[in-house]
């Protein structure tokens, strides 16, 4: 049975979710999504995406006189979107985006001191979600896996959700392996270091959490949000873990390896 919130409890206006890549924010925003109240997260303000979404959302930079214009018209756009048709508006950020994401807002906020001012000022009040992976080996097994053969993600009955490329067969190779975990650490900790500086106490998730129980890591953040948390108790995972026996294979050999070195 749905719980009823507290009177206290206050809807926030919106959240971001503060990730690295393999992290199970897919999963995360997918259980945010079919919820229905919840908005519709995605990495809005991916680079490398954005031509992607302003097709979708019929906002061409070619019908803009400027850039300016194309991001006003954009950044409208991704509120409505990211809203999902609810009160609540959504949005995937990796850490790779966040300086780019506050230059373009700049131009729209000038002279504000900060990040978090800037997406306060564009976003609502956010609340912020940092979801990180503990098995930084796994996670990047999990990358380097991804970008050899193309495959992201797949649907909870295994068919293929996601393929940015027709890849290869994966290859182990440690140079890379270790080239991700220092990536991924680093992209922790300058997530970690940036909410620090930003005076922000963000709501901490883990891919370990979230895959072990993802009920009770959707009702945890439902409640953050000022949400029903009752909601989540219906809630099933639309994406499956890739994650195999070559996996596991990989991740022990490169510890292995690790401490070999270090010996």
């Amino acid at each position: 049975m749905a719980s009823t919130p507290s009177p206290e409890m206050k809807q926030t206006e919106s959240y971001i979710i503060g990730s690295t890549p393999r992290s199970g924010s897919t999963l995360l925003c997918d259980l945010l999504f079919d919820t229905g109240v919840a908005g519709q997260p995605h990495s809005y303000f991916r680079r490398e995406d954005i031509s992607w979404w302003a097709e979708q959302f019929d906002v061409s930079v070619v019908n803009w006189r400027s850039g300016h214009e194309f991001d006003q018209a954009y950044l409208a756009a991704v509120l409505r979107q990211g809203a999902g048709g609810t009160r609540v508006f959504g949005l995937r950020l990796m850490w790779e985006s966040v300086a780019d994401l506050s230059k373009r807002l700049d131009s729209f906020y000038p002279n504000m001191d900060s990040d978090s001012a800037r997406f306060k000022a564009a976003f609502g009040t956010p609340v912020y979600l940092h979801l990180s992976r503990e098995d930084k080996v796994a996670q990047a097994v999990s990358l380097l896996r991804a970008e050899q053969t193309g495959l992201w993600h797949v649907n909870a009955d295994g068919t293929e959700r996601e393929r940015l490329k027709e890849g290869h067969a994966p290859v182990y190779d440690a140079q890379d392996l270790s080239r991700l975990v220092t990536e991924l650490e680093e992209h922790d900790r300058c997530w970690t270091r940036w909410f620090h500086e930003q005076d922000i106490q963000p709501v901490h998730i883990t891919y370990e959490g979230l895959v072990a129980d993802p009920q009770a890591t959707l009702a945890t953040v439902l409640s953050a949000l000022g949400l029903d948390p009752g909601i989540a108790e219906a809630a099933e995972p639309r994406t499956a873990r890739l994650a195999d026996r070559v996996n596991r294979e990989w991740a022990t050999r490169f510890r292995m390896e690790q401490r070999g070195t270090q010996d």
